[in-house]
């Protein structure tokens, strides 16, 4: 057996222990979901997918969770993109104090997130009535939809800039030097360098920050004590509720979650696709 063989069979006997963590903790896990959410109280079928979609309370939930999450992954990603690019500009130390604070604070969820909002952004909280007195508003519910968007806005910014800072290293001071000798702008640049260059990590961020707001449980149950109704509240509630216990239709809706991501994420590839060829 020659070095090469040799290495080829370390390289497989490294990858083993992930493939057997990955199957039994992604796959098996998946399939035996998909499974359960065939099986009805009248045999195997699409009963418990019928049912989701029949229902106006189940398509609700489906509709809140796609609005937060695509609001929230869109306010957090604008505000991440000028975060990050704002970081270039600035100083080194400033630099890494704000990217550690990204770090902690991308972490800074479940209770402690919404006890601290509660607190500031509550209806007796002291940013609202701070907020009221001054006339910026007149009224703001934290545990209505809006008041949500503005939660899961605030846990997308971090990750979104630990995600997109790394992406501005592929924009060259000397490209934008080039340009403007060029005579072109600060908006041409932007359109016919920045943003083709950028494209991949933008798309790359969205998705990611969709499946985060999507599958987030913890702060908006905690908030709302299971009370908004959202995907991850309602399959939570059928999976541990002692009235509406029913695992096989909680299935259902795991796997309609997982579809709406598989949909992202072709839509995403796509995307991509489509980038490469008009960045050429």
């Amino acid at each position: 057996m020659n070095a090469v063989t040799r290495g080829k069979w370390l390289a497989v006997l490294c990858l083993l222990p992930f493939a057997v963590f990955f199957i039994a903790f992604q796959i098996a896990p998946l399939v035996w979901v998909a499974t359960n959410s065939l099986n009805t109280p009248n045999g195997w079928g699409l009963g418990n997918f019928e049912r989701v979609f029949a229902s106006k309370f189940y398509l609700q939930a489906i509709k809140h969770s796609l609005q937060i999450a695509f609001w929230s992954s869109v306010f957090g990603i604008v505000i991440a993109i000028l975060g990050s690019y704002s970081l270039r500009q600035v100083d080194s130390k400033l630099r890494d104090f704000v990217m550690a604070f990204s770090n902690m604070t991308s972490n800074f969820a479940g209770v402690p997130l919404a006890f601290a909002f509660i607190i500031l952004l509550g209806f007796n909280g002291a940013l609202t009535i701070l907020l009221k007195q001054i006339g910026l508003i007149e009224d703001f519910n934290l545990y209505s939809k809006t008041g949500l968007i503005v939660l899961y806005t605030y846990f997308q910014i971090p990750l979104g800039v630990l995600l997109l800072y790394p992406a501005f290293d592929a924009l060259r001071e000397d490209w934008r030097e080039s340009a403007a000798l060029l005579g072109a702008g600060t908006w041409d640049f932007w359109r016919h360098i920045g943003l083709p260059v950028l494209t991949p990590a933008l798309l790359g961020t969205f998705v990611i920050l969709l499946a985060n707001a999507l599958g987030a449980y913890a702060t908006v149950y905690y908030l709302t004590t299971g009370n908004f109704n959202v995907l991850p509240i309602r399959i939570a509630a059928m999976v541990s509720g002692d009235i509406s216990l029913d695992p096989n239709m909680a299935s259902a809706l795991a796997m309609i979650l997982v579809g709406l991501m598989a949909v992202i994420t072709v839509a995403h590839q796509l995307l991509l696709k489509r980038s490469y060829h008009v960045a050429r």
